[in-house]
Formats: C-alpha cells, sequence, structure tokens
C-alpha cells in the first residue's frame, strides 16, 4: 500500500500477538492487502527478504499458528473478485502490467482471484471458525492516481460507494458459494495521524462504507481506527511517534505496522470475536 496523502491515510488492521486460548482448535482463513501479508517497504526491508513470504508476518500470523493467510499487497476490492482488474501493486499497479504477486511469492500459492481461492479453502476445510478481512484502502489510492480531482472531490463518494458494492460481492460470496456460517470479521482503517480532523473524517467515511455490508452479512467490525487511536494517545495521537508504524531511515514512517502495531490492531479482533460469539450465543 502507498501513502494515501489526503487520506492522512488508513491502512488496515487486525489481530493479537498473544495467541488466544481458542486459536489453533480450528483453521483460519485471512484475506486482505498489505497489513494481512505482514508487508514492510523496501527502506527497511533487504531485497532478499522479499523472495521468501516467511520473512513477513502480519497480525494472522501473530493471531494463530493454523492460519491460511491469502493476502496479497495492493489488492483492491475489484481485484480481490475480477481476474486482471485495477490493484494498487498485487497483480499489476497503475501504469504497469507487474505487482507484487507477479514478481514474489505470497504465504499461499494460487491461481485466480483471492476471491475464487477463499471460496475453494471455505469449502474444503470446513473445520474454519474465523475468516478475516482487511480491504478497501487500495482502491482508494488507485482513485487518487486516476481522477482529476485526486478522489478528493465527487470521485471520492463514487469510489465508496464501489468498494461497498464490491464488499457486498465478496461477504455473497462467502456466505452464499462457500457456505461458510462462522466469523467473519472486517478490520476498520485506521489513521496515520489523529490530530489531523480532515483526514480522519475521510478515514471515518471508508470505515463507514466497509461497515455495512459487514453487518448485513452477520460479521463484525473489528475496530482498527479505535485501536489505533487509544495506543497513540500518549503521543498526542500521532501513531509513528507511537511506534505503531515502520520509521523510515529518512525520517517519519511507513503506512505499514510495526510489529507493536499488528498487536494493537489484534487485539481488536480479538475483541470482535468475542463480541460476535456473545452476540451468537
Amino acid at each position: 500500500m502507498r501513502r494515501f496523502g489526503w487520506i492522512g491515510a488508513a491502512l488496515l488492521l487486525v489481530l493479537f500477538s498473544v495467541t488466544p486460548a481458542s486459536a489453533g482448535q480450528h483453521d483460519y482463513l485471512a484475506l486482505g492487502d498489505s497489513v494481512a501479508f505482514g508487508y514492510r517497504p523496501p527502506a527497511v526491508t533487504p531485497p532478499a527478504d522479499y523472495f521468501d513470504a516467511s520473512n513477513f508476518a502480519g497480525y494472522p500470523e501473530r493471531y494463530s499458528p493454523n492460519v491460511t493467510n491469502a493476502s496479497c499487497p495492493g489488492e483492491t476490492t475489484a481485484s480481490m473478485i475480477i481476474p486482471g482488474a485495477q490493484s494498487n501493486g498485487c497483480e499489476n499497479s497503475v501504469g504497469s502490467p507487474f505487482g507484487y504477486r507477479t514478481i514474489y511469492p505470497l504465504h499461499v500459492s494460487y491461481s485466480g482471484t483471492q476471491l475464487e481461492y477463499a471460496v475453494w479453502f471455505l469449502k474444503t476445510h470446513p473445520r474454519t471458525r474465523l475468516v478475516t478481512i482487511d480491504i478497501g484502502a487500495n482502491d482508494l489510492f488507485v482513485c487518487q492516481q486516476t481522477t482529476p480531482d485526486q478522489c478528493t472531490g465527487a470521485s471520492f463518494p463514487v469510489a465508496l460507494q464501489r468498494i461497498s458494492r464490491n464488499l457486498t460481492t465478496i461477504f455473497a460470496a462467502l456466505r452464499g458459494a462457500a457456505r461458510y456460517r462462522h466469523d467473519l470479521v472486517l478490520v476498520s482503517y485506521y489513521a496515520l495521524d489523529y490530530r489531523d480532523p480532515v483526514a480522519v473524517a475521510q478515514v471515518q467515511a471508508l470505515n463507514a462504507a466497509l461497515a455495512g455490508p459487514t453487518l448485513r452479512f452477520g460479521g463484525v467490525v473489528a475496530d482498527g481506527f479505535g485501536a489505533f487511536q487509544e495506543a497513540s494517545r500518549s503521543t498526542g495521537g500521532d501513531p509513528c511517534a507511537a511506534g505503531l508504524l515502520i520509521a523510515l531511515p529518512t525520517g517519519g514512517c511507513d503506512v505499514h505496522p510495526t510489529a507493536k502495531g499488528h498487536a494493537v490492531l489484534a487485539g481488536a479482533v480479538e475483541d470482535a470475536v468475542a463480541k460476535g460469539q456473545r452476540h451468537a450465543a
């Protein structure tokens, strides 16, 4: 994922560095983009590391040893569904036919789309009891690069509507074609700077677009936004200064979480899973 400057950015979400007691008893499928993947930028990563996906660990690996992590850095809601659709660096990039997946291995090797793999996995792994997903921010990065207003005007709500429709399609496939009936967790986006009210409002708008389909399909939202906000309270709302984002040698931070950031977001998912189970009881 690339920095979405005007959004003050948001990136994703999710699980826990301390494995919950229930983890390991059932299969767990993680879907999403670079945050679920555990991506680190080239400025802090030796080039050879990219050729071995085990060098990267996101919240899914910290949550359960039984995880199957199908995420792809740069995935959009469109490219997750449609082969060859525009991504932000998964199978292609804006203006380029190359993406992460065309050069480097993912945690899981599969042909076709991430959604096709997810449906296959859930059909063939009936013990799966948790699916997490973080998706949507890359759609806005693509919107920023391909619209005249750089996704700051009329194109922004249009992009949000498209994200919501695509997420509906994704969840319909998981609940319908895959017949998955267990915990479904959408991890909400966090802001890169909670001191910027404009950026925060934009992140919240994206999260609202993601929450609607999630709730309609019986899922729960892990409050990654709130978890990062609380964890950066001691630094006045600056996740970079709080050590939640990867520090860059040139100063400042990348948009991707550190191990500490993944742990904070993991707590939000753990809370969401517990909430969903209480409601189902």
